[in-house]
């Protein structure tokens, strides 16, 4: 019976993917197929929910209960998708054989979220569902709108609204084709492309290694989508290199973390959350790309600043010339590579292909140039073996999808997120706009912790994005402040997945490593607050108030930079000294914020901070030309 068990598995996550991709292909209907999104996004999840259920049984010694469960969960999504055109117009009867089916269906979602993705998540799903169900008897001004529970089954379970609705739909069509191409670079040896290019480029800098996390890490979780992923896949090479180089366990792991993180808000891929936010925002994807261009700058170079600066502290040098790859011979092992990204960004700006599609072809033409370049000696299990990867990468997603549309519409249905607008738009009035977006910055980092960045994007921008955009946060601004805090959820303690993930890899303190990389990646913090009050960061304004803003955030992160070195003052203890030209750059950074996006205050802070760089430059020269004299 394991057999058996591990063989439904197994089929489980090769189908997943390939339904999804064959729907983005529109194959289905090529053969005269009348399906619709709803009903392939219904089998995919009675198939992720079945994989989910099995791969974590409850009885091992009486495994057919969990096959026969699994079986019957995932035949529950089927009898929608079966039923989908006949519902469509008895929906109101909610007769049993549609409700029964839809109750179990949901309760098997549930159980399979918190089998593959925690207790914490699906404790979530609980408590908002309840909710729903018993809301009305809440006191107070949270007191929902409950209807009749059948109704409510049947609302969740296929109502485009619930479950089957848009944030599925956007996993299915758009996330999906994307992991595709992650996964065929990894096939193609992208990564090991990544670390070459990068190595050659900045390898033999002080602190290389360290920097080339940065670059590979920064090219890779572009397209990646997922922290944790490109942290597995670029860690296994640059955590190590760290370490032999001599940065400590916690300072490769803290570095790996926030650059793998940073990969999803650069450029011009955003791990796919892009696309999402170009169809929520309903605007240009090169919009979305363009408004992002400065922070996604801003971050990377801070980091650069500070990995430098540990690199000086450590007195590490770059790698030798031996350990280098040449740059053209990288270039020649992987130019399929780049030309599948070109040819990807060309379909993305010059055609008007749906993004899915550009992905899958660019996908197809980068597998068809590394097969001809191997021959077509393709090693057959580590191609089935990347199949079930990107199963077993799909699958939870899925189900969290599916989650995120319960929280959705009961948010909607039961007029919760309309309340919680209310009250945020009361506190908002009473202590000032900066109490909502610090509000706002806390739930996105508490829903984050544990989702995809982009189901909690979809999620956040449900229910908290309309307040901000009605209190004068410009609709990109509000976007943008909730995707980063949702995404810095993957960094940020206490539960900090990236930052665990890496302290594994470098066999490090998880707490040290989570509170270093807070702050090394605190600009991520900061910025949103800098474009929600002038959303000239994001491109949003005149010539002269980009440039004040690019320069006061440039500005202030060199000062991070010098934070992050010993005190060059004869008196002032390190730690004093780094805390207080932190908190000089962070108020530099945000001076715009604070002063207007093209006041004279906001012009004199960048001078001050450039005059104050060069001053504490010069003096730290000057005590390590001292130091080297009398060695």
């Amino acid at each position: 019976m394991d057999r058996i068990k591990d063989v439904i598995l197994t089929s489980c996550l090769i189908l997943c993917p390939v339904i999804g991709v064959l729907w983005a292909l529109n194959v289905p209907q090529m053969f005269g197929m009348g399906l619709v999104t709803q009903q392939v996004v219904a089998i995919m999840l009675g198939i992720a929910v079945c994989a989910g259920l099995l791969s974590h049984p409850y009885f091992k010694r009486y495994i057919w209960i969990d096959v026969i469960i699994a079986i019957i969960a995932a035949f529950c999504w089927f009898w929608y998708a079966w039923n989908f055109r006949e519902w469509m117009v008895t929906m109101a009867f909610r007769t049993p054989d549609m409700w029964i089916p839809g109750a179990i269906a949901l309760v098997s979602l549930a159980e399979g979220l918190r089998k593959t993705m925690g207790l914490i998540i699906a404790a979530l799903v609980w408590v908002i569902a309840a909710y729903g169900f018993f809301g009305d008897m809440v006191p107070g001004m949270l007191q929902a709108s409950v209807f009749a529970p059948t109704r409510t089954i049947m609302y969740l379970y296929a109502d485009s609204n619930g479950v089957p609705g848009l944030v599925i739909t956007v996993i299915v069509t758009l996330v999906l084709p994307f992991m595709v191409f992650g996964k065929v670079l990894e096939i193609a040896n992208g990564m090991t492309f990544f670390n070459n290019l990068a190595l050659s480029a900045v390898g033999h800098r002080r602190g290389g290694p360290a920097k080339v996390a940065i670059v590979a890490s920064g090219f890779f979780g572009t397209m990646s989508g997922s922290t944790v992923a490109n942290i597995m896949s670029t860690g296994i090479f640059t955590i190590p290199m760290m370490i032999r180089t001599g940065m400590t366990r916690v300072q490769a792991a803290a570095i790996e973390a926030v650059a793998s993180n940073g990969g999803q808000i650069a450029p011009p891929i955003m791990g796919a959350t892009a696309f999402i936010m170009a169809e929520m925002l309903q605007v240009p994807y090169s919009d979305i790309v363009k408004a992002a261009t400065i922070p996604a700058i801003l971050y990377f170079l801070t980091l650069f600043f500070k990995v430098d600066a540990l690199a000086t502290a450590n007195g590490l040098q770059g790698l030798g010339r031996s350990e280098i790859p040449s740059f053209r011979e990288t270039l020649k092992g992987g130019w399929e590579i780049l030309i599948s990204i070109g040819v990807l960004l060309y379909l993305l700006f010059a055609t008007g292909f749906n993004p899915g599609l550009c992905a899958l072809i660019s996908s197809g033409m980068m597998l068809v140039v590394y097969a001809i370049k191997i021959r077509f000696k393709f090693d057959v299990p580590v191609l089935i073996s990347a199949m079930i990867s990107l199963g077993r990468e799909l699958a939870p997603l899925l189900l969290i999808g599916g989650a995120a549309g319960v929280i959705i519409g009961l948010m909607n249905s039961t007029g919760f997120a309309f309340q919680l607008s209310l009250a945020l738009t009361h506190m908002a009035s009473a202590y000032g706009i900066f109490a909502l977006l610090l509000l706002s910055a806390l739930v996105a980092i508490i829903l984050g912790m544990g989702m995809p960045t982009a189901a909690v994007y979809i999620v956040l921008v449900t229910v908290v994005a309309p307040t901000m955009i009605e209190l004068g946060v410009a609709p990109m601004a509000a976007h943008m402040f909730l995707l980063y805090f949702g995404l810095m959820s993957m960094v940020t303690p206490p539960i900090a997945i990236g930052s665990i993930v890496a302290a594994r890899l470098a066999e490090a303190n998880m707490w040290s490593t989570g509170f270093l990389g807070l702050r090394i990646g605190i600009v991520a913090y900061v910025l949103p607050f800098v474009w929600a009050f002038n959303p000239a960061l994001l491109l949003d304004g005149s010539m002269l108030e980009v440039a004040i803003v690019a320069s006061n955030a440039l500005a202030g992160s060199y000062l991070l930079k010098l934070s992050m070195l010993p005190s060059p003052i004869i008196g002032v203890p390190s730690w004093l000294y780094g805390k207080l030209i932190m908190v000089l750059g962070l108020a530099v950074m945000s001076a715009t914020a604070i002063f207007g996006s093209a006041s004279i205050a906001a012009v004199a802070a960048t001078i001050a901070a450039i005059l104050l760089a060069m001053i504490i430059s010069k003096q730290t020269s000057q005590i390590r030309q001292k130091a080297s004299t009398e060695t």
